[in-house]
């Protein structure tokens, strides 16, 4: 996983105490059954207090480690970006349901001023994962990405779609490993990969038909990178990566 910088937002129009410590996917089961409240502040602002986090290991083996402190300011970060989710009336999030496993990116829709994502019946833990990946994408359409990633805030194409699905594969190693959510195999890989350095690799191969131009300059400054991919892969996974599967 890539060393986190993360400035944590104000949260508009909300004030009050946070819950310190809580994996929002409790609230997963029915909006609001946590008061989250968000207090005002930036990355001074004190993260809240988590249990410092257990390895993930997958049946190959394989395990992430993730950082104790990376993970609270994470943690601080995910929360905000739920309370806002849930509470900020100015956009709207909408949730469908889906048989298929299928990633944050397939499915969504962008409106003017709300979003709405598909979730897995199968991966009702990442429902909130799912949920930042849209509503990500929707603060970038309504001008507002600087609040939550101003490092990107000016990103398009490729360089934006990337900072986002980091930023998810991040959030999804902080449920895994300090919250206890239930293993989902879609986010497991995406988040294998990028913590293993393989995230541009896992994003062209799974996504063959976008981002065009960054893939063929990706390609040549790194030739034998997608095969390098490939074979790490099928020795975590025991099978082809996204996009290279019948």
């Amino acid at each position: 996983m890539s060393r986190l910088k993360i400035c944590r937002p104000a949260v508009r129009g909300l004030s009050g105490d946070r819950r310190q410590g809580v994996w929002p996917r409790k609230s997963l089961l029915s909006l609001g059954l946590l008061a989250l409240v968000a207090v005002t502040g930036a990355c001074s602002a004190g993260a809240p207090v988590i249990p410092p986090p257990r390895p993930i290991v997958i049946h190959s083996g394989a395990r992430i480690r993730a950082d104790h402190e990376e993970m609270k300011q994470l943690n601080g970060w995910v929360l905000d970006a739920q309370t806002t989710i849930e509470e900020d009336p100015s956009f709207l999030l909408i949730r469908s349901s889906t048989l298929e496993e299928q990633m944050p990116w397939e499915g969504m829709v962008l409106g003017e001023d709300s979003v709405t994502v598909e979730i897995p019946l199968g991966g009702q833990d990442a429902t909130l994962v799912y949920d930042i990946y849209g509503f990500l994408h929707l603060m970038n359409q309504m001008g507002r990405l600087d609040e939550w990633l101003p490092e990107v805030a000016d990103a398009t194409g490729y360089d934006l779609e990337r900072a986002i699905v980091e930023r998810i594969a991040d959030a999804w190693i902080l449920g895994r490993s300090v919250f206890d959510t239930l293993p989902f195999g879609p986010l497991d890989e995406l988040s294998y990969a990028e913590n293993a350095g393989f995230l541009d690799a896992y994003i062209f191969t799974a996504r063959p038909d976008e981002f065009g131009t960054a893939r063929t300059e990706w390609a040549r400054a790194n030739p034998g990178r997608v095969e390098e991919y490939r074979e790490w892969f099928r020795e975590t996974f025991n099978q082809e990566p996204p996009g290279l599967r019948n």
